[in-house]
C-alpha cells in the first residue's frame, strides 16, 4: 500500500463556502448530536469539491467543525484515495490500470496522459489537466477506462482519448460513457441473442396449439 502525504506547499487559510457548510450542517443533521462525526467523509468530499483538493487547513477546519481531534481526519484524508491531498487540475483523469484495462490498451492511454499532461499527479502548466492510475474502477467489460472528474469514459482509444483533451482544451462539454457507441455493458456490435421479433411479438405465441385440458370430473 503507498504511502499517502499532504502536499509539500498548503494555502495558509481554509473557509467553507456558505453553500458548502449548508450541505456540511444537512450531512451532521443526519446524525444523533454525539455522533456527528460520522459525517466526517461526506463532509470531507464537500470540500474537495469546493476546493478541487483536501489542505491541511481543510483538515483543521473540519476537525473543528465535528469536534474531533486532527488526527483523525487525517486518517480519513490519507486511507481513502478518493481525496486529492495536492492539488490537481481543473479536469482530474483517474486511469485505471489493472489486469482488464491493461489487457485492452490501457499502457497506451497512459502514454498519451503522459505526452498531453505529463507526469502523473503533476498538473498542466495551464492548471486545466492532471492524472493519475488507479486500481480498478469496476467497468472492466468497458476496458480500457478513463474517469473524467465524475464520470467514466470507457472503450477508449488513443485517438479518443486525444479527442476528450482536446475538447476539454477548447472549454466543450463532453459526454461519459462508451467511447465506441455501444450502449452501457451490452455486446459490441450490438445486441446478438433474442434478436428474432417472434420471441417477444406474440407471433410464435399463435403458432403454439396447447393440448386440451381434461374435463373437470
Amino acid at each position: 500500500m503507498s504511502v499517502r502525504r499532504l502536499a509539500a506547499d498548503q494555502p495558509e487559510s481554509f473557509a467553507f463556502a456558505p453553500s458548502t457548510m449548508e450541505q456540511a450542517r444537512w450531512w451532521m443533521a443526519k446524525y444523533p448530536p454525539e455522533r456527528k462525526q460520522s459525517a466526517v467523509i461526506p463532509i470531507m468530499w464537500l470540500i474537495q469539491k469546493q476546493e478541487g483538493w483536501v489542505s491541511e487547513p481543510a483538515i483543521e477546519a473540519l476537525a473543528a467543525l465535528l469536534e474531533m481531534p486532527k488526527i483523525r481526519v487525517l486518517e480519513v484524508a490519507t486511507f481513502y484515495t478518493m481525496f486529492h491531498l495536492s492539488p490537481v487540475g481543473k479536469h482530474h483523469f483517474q486511469l485505471c490500470g489493472t489486469t482488464p484495462c491493461v489487457l485492452r490498451g490501457a499502457e497506451d492511454l497512459k502514454t498519451v496522459c503522459k505526452k498531453r499532461i505529463g507526469e502523473k499527479h503533476a498538473v498542466s502548466a495551464d492548471g486545466l489537466f492532471s492524472w493519475e492510475e488507479v486500481e480498478c474502477v469496476g467497468a472492466c467489460v468497458n476496458a480500457p477506462v478513463v474517469a473524467i472528474d465524475d464520470y467514466y469514459h470507457e472503450d477508449l482509444t488513443p485517438d479518443a482519448l486525444e479527442a476528450l483533451i482536446d475538447r476539454l482544451a477548447r472549454g466543450e462539454k463532453i459526454e461519459p460513457g462508451s467511447a465506441s457507441g455501444r450502449q452501457t455493458s451490452a455486446p459490441e456490435g450490438g445486441p446478438n441473442v433474442l434478436t428474432d421479433p417472434s420471441l417477444y411479438d406474440g407471433s410464435l405465441a399463435q403458432k403454439i396449439t396447447l393440448p386440451a385440458l381434461p374435463e373437470k370430473v
